[in-house]
């Protein structure tokens, strides 16, 4: 059967393209040949499951193993401390064929309730005489961990744990403990009883600091697509579009597949990309990327979903996606915290970011579409959009001149705070139905701050840059110029476009041209 791109469950290198894990299993082993306890808390789909798969396979010629996966237990697993001694004593004999004599009747006993007692304190006992008289030292994987995180029953046996890390110089415990999920359990906030507040309540605090990137980088991306390369020949540039990819997602696992899976299955044999060589070029890629922001799929769904449980986790990425003002990457503030967490920011130069250019699209989309019902600006750029489409082209020098007609009429009397706050999300509420279905739209990170932020326009397979900044005088305007100017030549353009927001009562509203050496920009003034 031929390898494909799969974002389905975890990968298999015999059945899937993927990235070379080596290097990050290598790193994994080392914590267990120390002897180190660790959480690796991501994402959701951000490939856990696969390392983990990998990392059992891995590890299995120097060590005992064993693999669970919390998903498999039922609430009542953990309703109490025997029933969930019974549901892990199960667990465990399902992952593990044979244990030493004795042992297996032991952890039977548990499963089926015929033990005396099922406790906690009895179970660590036969697991600490297992450690014992294993062959190999025994490495105890936990994946999907959150699942169990709001039950005492939970932190009753991770206390257990610890206490046999502590003591395990004297008594035989796990040679290395690893648990997997979103949440970091190291700090795990829940309500013990009905009405209660959330508190720290986590007895985990001897896990080591896990520092094992699994985010993939351009060069890990360029080595899966040289093996897809070798399989279908389709002369593409091999670095272009490894970086492309790596640029759009940052390296986040599932986007990577997705974006591969999108050109190999969905673009390739297209009408206007009839095959693989023709797919898998720079059109190809947006074509791809603008399918995957729009699609619905479990990941959106979970980060959208956490905007509504975290009201000021979506104030804050409101705020950092429209106007643009720096936000410190504080690693103890707990909605830093939790926005990284749950992957929608990392953190650059002490900066918080929006994670990838995937996310910060949905985002927008997603703040947009929020709005778009009552928003005047919304209507007016979806009853005039045919008129913006000439010969297959997007317009927007006449995008620009509705706009200002538009925006003035609707919120010329409006004072400079709030117009400086909207201005910017009112142009995308403008431009969103006119390009809609067709075309999409990013955010340039280098340039997104409290006063400029540069926005490329996709349509057909054309590329717009559009500049929209806050007027700071014509100083700054002159030096704003420039820096488009030089960003045009990055895109081997010729012709720019720069939206002003400008407060000054004596300003001068409309189109303008200027030019700039071999550039046209041509700017809008509000």
């Amino acid at each position: 059967m031929a390898k494909f791109f799969n974002i389905n469950g975890a990968c298999n290198p015999d059945r899937h393209y993927m990235v070379d894990l080596t290097t990050r299993l290598q790193a994994i082993k080392g914590m267990v040949d120390r002897g180190e306890y660790f959480v690796i808390n991501k994402a959701r789909q951000y490939g856990k499951t696969t390392v983990l798969q990998a990392l059992s396979r891995y590890l299995e010629k120097e060590y005992r193993v064993v693999h669970l996966d919390f998903q498999r237990l039922g609430s009542l697993s953990f309703e109490n401390e025997s029933k969930y001694v019974a549901a892990f004593a199960e667990e465990l004999l399902c992952a593990i064929d044979e244990f030493p004599e004795g042992i297996q009747d032991k952890l039977q006993s548990f499963a089926e309730g015929k033990a005396r007692i099922n406790s906690l304190q009895i179970l660590f006992k036969v697991l600490s005489l297992w450690c014992a008289e294993s062959e190999k030292p025994v490495v105890l994987i936990i994946d999907e961990v959150d699942t169990a995180t709001n039950n005492q029953v939970f932190l009753d046996f991770l206390a257990q744990l610890r206490a046999g890390y502590l003591t395990r110089d004297e008594i035989p415990a796990f040679q290395s403990v690893i648990l997997a999920g979103v949440y970091d359990i190291r700090n795990i906030q829940r309500k013990i009883r009905p009405g209660e507040k959330h508190r720290q309540n986590s007895p985990w605090n001897i896990a080591a600091k896990f520092r094992v990137e699994l985010s993939f980088l351009a060069e890990e991306i360029a080595g899966m697509l040289q093996e897809y390369e070798a399989d279908y020949h389709t002369e593409m540039d091999i670095g272009e579009m490894a970086g492309l990819i790596y640029q759009y997602t940052s390296g986040y696992p599932y986007l990577v597949s997705g974006l591969c899976k999108i050109i190999d299955e969905e673009i390739a044999g297209s009408a206007a990309f009839p095959d693989k060589r023709r797919a898998w070029t720079r059109e190809g890629f947006f074509e791809a990327e603008k399918i995957l922001v729009k699609e619905d799929n479990p990941l959106y769904e979970s980060l959208l979903g956490r905007l509504k449980l975290y009201p000021e986790l979506r104030a804050v990425l409101y705020e950092l996606l429209f106007n643009g003002r720096p936000i410190p990457y504080t690693a103890t503030s707990d909605y830093i915290k939790d926005a990284a967490m749950f992957g929608f920011i990392r953190n650059e130069n002490d900066t918080v970011v929006i994670a990838n250019r995937i996310f910060e699209a949905v985002l927008y989309s997603h703040f947009i579409a929020e709005e778009f019902v009552t928003s005047k600006l919304y209507n007016v750029g979806a009853l005039e959009k045919n008129q913006f489409i000439v010969g297959g082209h997007l317009d927007i020098r006449l995008i620009l001149e509705k706009f200002i007609i538009a925006f003035n009429e609707l919120y010329g009397d409006e004072d400079e705070t709030f117009l400086e706050n909207v201005g910017r999300k009112y142009f995308l509420l403008f431009l969103k139905p006119i390009i809609n279905g067709i075309g999409n739209y990013s955010i340039e990170p280098q340039t997104r701050d409290g006063d400029r932020m540069d926005l490329v326009i996709y349509y057909r397979g054309e590329q717009n840059i559009l500049e929209i900044k806050i007027w700071r005088g014509n100083s700054y305007n002159e030096r704003e110029g420039k820096q488009l100017s030089a960003y045009l030549d990055y895109f081997q353009m010729k012709k720019g476009y720069m939206l002003s927001f400008n407060f000054n009562k004596k300003k001068e509203t409309g189109i303008k041209e200027i030019v700039l050496g071999d550039k046209l920009l041509i700017e809008a003034v509000v």
